[in-house]
């Protein structure tokens, strides 16, 4: 039987508007994470205890991993309902807008404590936003994709993902270069205006992209729950905790992003922001090549062993890349920052979304990830608010901070070690209870 010549294409449309519309969605996101650790602190809080001003700047970042949980809630219950394409298309306008709102928020010294309050709420809807993203990309990504090479095409949103880090941190390069009065006056606005070209792009790719067939044919067979939550957790509550713990992996961004910039251009190390914004950029992308050179791996020798690379190896790095910024010496500081986060953590990074999405069925695929991710995501989150206080009364110990995040890289391994390999099960199989018991061969090794 002939295969239409629209559904051959499906795939790479897939994981093209999930690379573009990921980009676009996470520049907005991560464009926030610069300005927490650079400029909120001068803008929207107050100048005369920076060690405080800083600390309430990073919290209000972790404030929008705090909404991503009910965010979750509620869109992977329409996405397992009304599909994923209709998700991806609102999470992209709601992060545009909460973004450009964002950038025309008055500072603390024009209307005071209403400032940070106003900036927290605009927080709380990026973060609902980005609780949809990934899980609807991710979805649309794999029930396209070719059952042998899901790994592969499901990490183009994560690869999007860096590469709307990159280019938030490119923009953010020339912007923190601007002479400090501009700077906190009119001119990291700018990154956040540009939002609505975000918005304009990604809503224009994602509306021409097709709903997948897996979820066409459920939802024409009559098979689509009414409450995809009670499915989900009635069938799938391991998995969703196998989820939550591995999505802890992504404490390593947030630290490396945050923190770790933070920390970097602090009194006590004393390097540019420019210098280590440089850092993050050359780090994503280098991710850009690294993360479907990992997943491809993944598609050949299975999820598990590349995920467990990334998040062991991730644990070790970051002593290793945290240590360096305290010695204050750029070209190691700039070597180990590659390798931390452009190579080591892109294997988690880049698996996880085919590892994920393939322990669950069509029907609660969207709301799985989305609930077991931004839970995990939440804690990390937060974990930038956790280093700050980790760290000490003056914000140098980096050690404390670099145990604290081997830590929480402890979850994501054990849940790789219990979690089923899954990459050679057909798609239509997978999440089924077939497909969710040990095989002969796992019972005797076991």
């Amino acid at each position: 039987m002939s295969v239409p010549a629209e559904a051959v294409g499906q795939p790479k449309k897939a994981a093209t508007a999930a690379w573009i519309g990921s980009a676009l969605e996470y520049y907005d996101f991560f464009i926030y994470g610069s300005a927490a650790a650079l400029i909120f602190p001068k803008v929207f809080f107050d100048e005369s205890d920076p060690a405080t001003a800083t600390l309430l700047s990073l919290a209000t970042f972790g404030v929008a991993y705090a909404a991503r949980p009910v965010g979750a809630l509620f869109l992977g219950h329409f996405g397992d309902r009304v599909g994923r394409k209709k998700i991806m298309v609102f999470t992209l306008i709601l992060m545009g807008l909460s973004t450009f709102l964002i950038g025309c928020l008055p500072s603390r010294h024009q209307v005071g404590t209403l400032a940070p309050v106003l900036l927290v709420l605009c927080r709380v809807l990026q973060g609902i936003s980005a609780a949809g993203e990934q899980a609807s990309a991710n979805s649309m990504s794999l029930e396209h994709a070719p059952s042998h090479r899901r790994g592969f095409f499901t990490s183009f949103t994560l690869s999007g993902t860096q590469g709307g880090q990159l280019l938030a941190t490119l923009v953010f390069i020339p912007v923190a270069a601007l002479p400090e009065d501009q700077l906190l006056s009119w001119g990291w606005r700018v990154p956040f205006w540009m939002s609505v070209a975000v918005a304009v792009v990604g809503f224009v790719i994602r509306r021409k992209l097709d709903e997948t067939p897996a979820f066409e044919q459920q939802a024409a067979s009559g098979d689509v729950p009414k409450l995809p939550l009670a499915v989900l957790l009635r069938e799938h509550w391991a998995d969703v905790l196998r989820v939550i713990g591995g999505a802890l992996i992504a404490s390593v961004s947030t630290i490396f992003t945050v923190w770790a910039l933070a920390y970097a251009t602090s009194d006590a190390v004393g390097m540019s922001r420019s210098s280590m914004l440089w850092v993050g950029a050359l780090a994503n992308l280098v991710a850009l090549g690294a993360i479907p050179a990992w997943a491809t791996l993944s598609d050949r020798i299975g999820r598990r062993p590349v995920f467990l690379v990334g998040a062991v190896g991730s644990a070790v790095m970051m002593f290793l890349y945290l240590w360096a910024i305290s010695t204050g010496n750029y070209p190691l500081i700039l070597f180990l920052g590659i390798v931390t986060f452009g190579v080591v953590y892109s294997a988690a990074n880049g698996v996880w979304p085919s590892f994920y999405g393939e322990m669950f069925s069509t029907r609660v695929r969207l709301s799985g990830m989305a609930i077991g991710t931004q839970i995990g995501f939440a804690v990390a989150g937060f974990a930038v608010t956790f280093a700050a206080q980790i760290a000490g009364s003056d914000g140098t110990d980096w050690s404390a901070v670099a145990l604290f995040t081997a830590a929480l890289c402890v979850p994501p391994v054990l849940a790789a070690l219990t979690a089923r390999e899954t990459h050679k099960i057909p798609t239509p199989d997978l999440g089924t209870r077939a497909s969710r018991e040990p095989s002969r061969a796992e019972t005797v090794t076991a």
